[in-house]
Formats: C-alpha cells, structure tokens, sequence
C-alpha cells in the first residue's frame, strides 16, 4: 500500500511540471491568437500599438463582421476555460482573470448589437477619423501610401457605419432626441471646401526630411485626391443623414433600460464599468448619495475659509461668473496648465518609487471637437510617442482656474500618464495587458490622483481646494445622476439641476457632462467606484503596516500590473500587504 502511495506521489511530481508547461504554453499561444486576431480586425487599434502590417485598411463594422467577431470571441473564451488555472503561474493567472473578464465581457455585449450606436454625445468612429495624420504620423514614403490607402477607405467605413445606424432606427436602438442638438452642432461643423481645410492634410503639407524631394508631388497630389474624393464626400453624407434622416427619429426617452432589452443592457453596463460582478444601479445610488453628503460638508468648509458670507448657492454663483476665476486667451489657458504639470513633476518621487520614462505634452483640444468635448482629456498616443494632456480651450468663460490643478492631476500626472506609461512599459507580460483599460482602475486611479495632488499641496487657495472638493462631488454625482436617469426615471433637466446645485462647474460643462452620461450609459460610474476601492485598500494596507507604511510603495504596488479589475487589485495588495509584514 505504501509503495503505491509512493508511486502516485512520485507521478505526480513528475507530471505537475508537465502540465504547468502545457498550460503555460496553451496560455502563451491563446494571447498570441488573440492579439493577431484584434490587430487583424481592428487596424485602428493595431497602428497605435505600433503594428503596421494593416495601416492601408479601416475596419470592417458590417453586421456579418460583428456576427463573425463575436464567434471568435466565444471560441477564445472556450480556448481559455480549458486550460488549468491551478497549473499557472502567479503572473500568469493574473493574465488568465483579466483576459476572461475582457473576452468575457466582448461575448456578452454582442448579443445587444451596440454597434447600431457607434457614437456618443462627444465623439465617435468620426472623431478618430479626423485624428488619422496624429495616429500614423507619416515619415517614409510607405507610410504615405498606407495613410493615403486608408483614406482611401473611409467613404466605405463611414457608409457601413451609416447602414448599422439605420438598423439602430429601425430597432429603436438610437441616441436620445433630448442630447441630439449638441451632437449635431458638433457634427454640423463637418464641412469642409477643399482637401487643404482638414487636419489630415497635413502630412502632405509638409513633408519630413525621410521622403524624397521626387516623391513628394506624387503622394501630395494622391493625398489631396484621397481627401477630396472620399474623405469629404464621407463626412458630407454623414452630416446630411445626421440631420435629415437620424436626428429626427431618434428615440424620446433618455434612460438605457428603455432600449431594446435594455433592462439587462444596463446592469451588465455597470458591472462592465465598475469591474465588480455583484454591482447593482440601485446600490450605486445610494453610496453616490453618500457621497455627495460627505463631500458637500467639506466644500462647505472651504467656502467658508475663502471669506465669502452668503450661501452655498451664491457661492457657486460668485465662482461662475466672476472674471478673476476665467482665462482671457487659450494661451493663458494652456499655460497655467503646463506650469501645474512642472509643478506636480517636482514632487513625483516623493510619492513614486518607479515612474514611467515616456513623456508627455499639453495641447488643446482640437477645434473640430471642442465645442461639446470635456474640459479635457489625456491622449496616450502609438506605443512609444508621447502622451498628450488635452485641455479644451473653447468658451474660455466656462474653464475655470480653479478647477484646473484637480483636471490636471487627473488627466496628466500623477494621474492617466502616469498610470498608462507605466502600463506600457511593463516587460514580460502578455500584449494585451499594455493597453487594457479597465475603466474603474483607469478612471479611479484619475480621481484617486486628485487626492494625491492635495498631499502635494498644488491647491494654493481656499478657491482651488473647493476645486478639487468640485471635482469629487462631480464624480460622486455621477453615481446619482447617471443611475437615476437609465434605471430611476430621472429627466434630463432633474440630473442637470442636481449637478448644478451640487458642483461649481460652468453651466456649459454641466449639459455637455450630462449628455455625455445619457449618451454614454454606465462609464460615469467608474470613476468614484475605482476611487473609493483604491482609498480603502491604501487605508487597510495603513492599518496593516503602520511605521512601515511606504506611500511610494503602495503606488507602485497599484500600478504594478498595469490595468486591472477592481478583484484584481485587491487581491494584489492583499499580497503587497503580505509581502510587507514580511
């Protein structure tokens, strides 16, 4: 008996690295197939990544396409689920988890056909056409003729985007009427009189020093062709269907659940956006109303500490309209901005014992999408450029200064380039997880960097404090408003009071923020849900530790792995936590 028991001891040590091999390699050889599938189907996606094998083409959006996509996916997750987790390792498991929540979530939003729906309140398949010339960046005469290829390709594109957007009509599967007009003010500055008005003519404007002087009449005259005879008449006819045939049968009720099935479509839209699989919209209501209380007594506070005798709402008021809080020049915009982020860049390793060698930049928004885009947003760039901190220089009287220290610690540093630079440069894992963006850990880290600013101590005055309080309140909104309108049967006009009342933002922001959330269902709630997970792991690994408490060491713990869930993250400073005690 003994000797069997030996025996069947000594098997198994002999096959349990056997096995680890085999799972590893099936796991390497999943990924692998995975990438080149994305890559193949999405050469948008691909070009960023610094893959150039599609940079000729546009992806293909047609229902046959989505239908194909979608049996891959399936097929992946099938490929995945065979494999013995138990047989991988530490890392590799990571990359197991995160791989099934993401190909996960691909099969499950396929059967709501939201590509009927390619657009939001702000941007869409048109906004990264008009961003092309930055995307691919033009230096050898190859590369011209891809980018002159694949503007070849958007009068196709765009017409397959218009077809899935009829079917959208059709269904009823549309963006609300009550968001349509700032959509379209957006959409109706699409007219352009000649190849050299775009933006994507400026490749072939001037050329690098790396294209031949004999070459460069060629490719001008084709690029101008390409522009000309597909990429204008694209946008023309989107413009005019958008107006004449879209717009006036859109739907007239604003919430997700009145879509079709849309019941279901929302509470997979907020488990999706906050990454935890027992999150409910009536839950998140009610933490978000917690919120807001906890943070209105605070704000409260710093009105009080600026000198200012009247109410809250006076308050507010004051902070809208008065001069000295506005910009005069998108100039003096962008350069208050950029002397924050010199700021901030000095106190980084003080709070960072690894921080990204990428750089970024700070740029306004470009003009085409300004008017009813966000304050501002951070562009990552192609694997390898430098990352660009947006800020929105349209209608100078609603960018307050007091606002910008908490926009810019969010979007630039400590916040979204930090955070994605590091993820981009992390070595030996899996090509998927340099670019995955679990909103809740992205946007989180966003708003948990504006905590970050405040221990810097960039907010100088009671007024910018306030800020940075505006800004959370925002946020915590956004768990109230955005689950009221899709599943409370909040209005329009009762969310856009409710942000008013509660946040010192223009009035301007508060309608192109609610909109963004009615015509973007579920992704405002990442940002509070990803904070609040972030600060309760950073107050359990306080507790857990005390003098041993390293804050450098806990954010480096955080943005270790890159972009992870919520269950992720925790389970990764439970180990950090460990690892520390040790």
């Amino acid at each position: 008996m003994k000797r069997l028991v030996l025996a069947a001891a000594l098997a198994m040590s002999i096959a349990t690295p056997a096995l680890a091999q085999t799972a590893s390699a099936d796991l390497t050889r999943l990924f692998s197939d995975e990438r080149a599938f994305v890559y193949r189907e999405d050469p948008l996606s691909a070009t960023n990544a610094g893959i150039h094998d599609y940079d000729d083409r546009l992806p293909s959006v047609t229902p046959g396409t989505q239908t194909r996509q979608a049996r891959e996916n399936e097929a992946f997750l099938t490929r995945l689920r065979a494999i013995d987790r138990a047989q991988l390792s530490h890392q590799e498991q990571v990359s197991y988890d995160l791989f099934a929540f993401m190909v996960g979530e691909r099969v499950r939003f396929a059967r709501y056909n939201d590509w009927r729906l390619p657009l939001n309140s702000d941007s869409g398949f048109y906004s990264e056409i008009l961003l092309l010339d930055d995307l691919q960046s033009p230096r050898t005469v190859r590369d011209y003729e891809n980018y002159i290829a694949r503007l070849n390709d958007v009068l196709r594109y765009f017409r397959e985007q218009i077809a899935n957007m009829r079917q959208g009509v059709r269904d009823g599967f549309t963006l609300p009427s009550e968001i349509v007009g700032g959509v379209s003010q957006v959409i109706g500055a699409f007219h352009y009189e000649n190849a050299e008005a775009m933006g994507l003519y400026a490749p072939f404007a001037e050329f690098p020093s790396t294209v031949p002087e004999s070459e460069r009449a060629r490719l001008r005259e084709a690029g101008r062709a390409a522009i000309t005879n597909n990429v204008i008449p694209a946008f023309d006819e989107f413009r005019t269907f958008f107006e004449t045939e879209y717009a006036p049968r859109t739907r007239r009720t604003i919430a997700a659940q009145a879509l079709p099935n849309g019941r279901a479509y929302y509470a997979n839209l907020v488990r999706y956006y906050t990454t935890l699989p027992d999150a409910t919209p009536r839950q998140i209501h009610q933490i978000g109303l917690r919120e807001v209380a906890r943070i209105r007594a605070a704000m409260e506070t710093e009105m009080r500490a600026s000198g200012f005798q009247g109410t809250f709402a006076e308050f507010l008021t004051f902070l809208r309209t008065d001069p000295q809080f506005y910009p005069q020049t998108p100039q003096e915009l962008l350069n208050r901005a950029a002397w924050i982020t010199r700021e901030i860049d000095g106190h980084l390793p003080n709070y960072f014992g690894h921080l990204p060698r990428t750089p970024y930049t700070v740029e306004p928004v470009p003009a085409a999408i300004a008017p009813n885009y966000t304050a501002g947003r951070y562009n990552p760039g192609p694997r390898g450029a430098a990352g660009t901190y947006w800020v929105n220089t349209y209608a100078l009287d609603t960018r307050s200064l007091y606002n910008l220290p908490a926009l810019t610690a969010h979007e630039a540093a400590p916040g979204h380039h930090i955070q994605g630079a590091i993820a981009r440069e992390l070595e030996g894992l899996p090509e998927f997880r340099l670019n995955f963006y679990p909103h809740a850990f992205g946007e989180g880290w966003g708003l948990y960097s504006e905590r970050i600013g405040e221990e810097m101590g960039i907010y100088h005055t009671p007024y910018e404090r306030f800020g940075r309080l505006t800004y959370e309140m925002w946020r915590a909104c956004r768990l109230v408003v955005d689950t009221g309108m899709h599943s409370m049967g909040w209005s329009r006009q009762r969310a856009l009071d409710y942000l008013a009342s509660n946040t010192a933002l223009s009035t301007h922001e508060v309608r192109t923020e609610i909109d963004r959330y009615i015509g973007w269902p579920g992704q405002a709630l990442a940002y509070k849900m990803g904070e609040l997970k972030i600060v309760e792991l950073r107050h359990r690994a306080e507790t857990a530790l005390g003098d041993r408490f390293d804050v450098r060491a806990y954010h480096d713990a955080v943005l270790a792995n890159g972009g992870v869930t919520l269950p992720v993250l925790e389970r990764q400073i439970d180990e950090y936590i460990a690892a520390a005690r040790q």
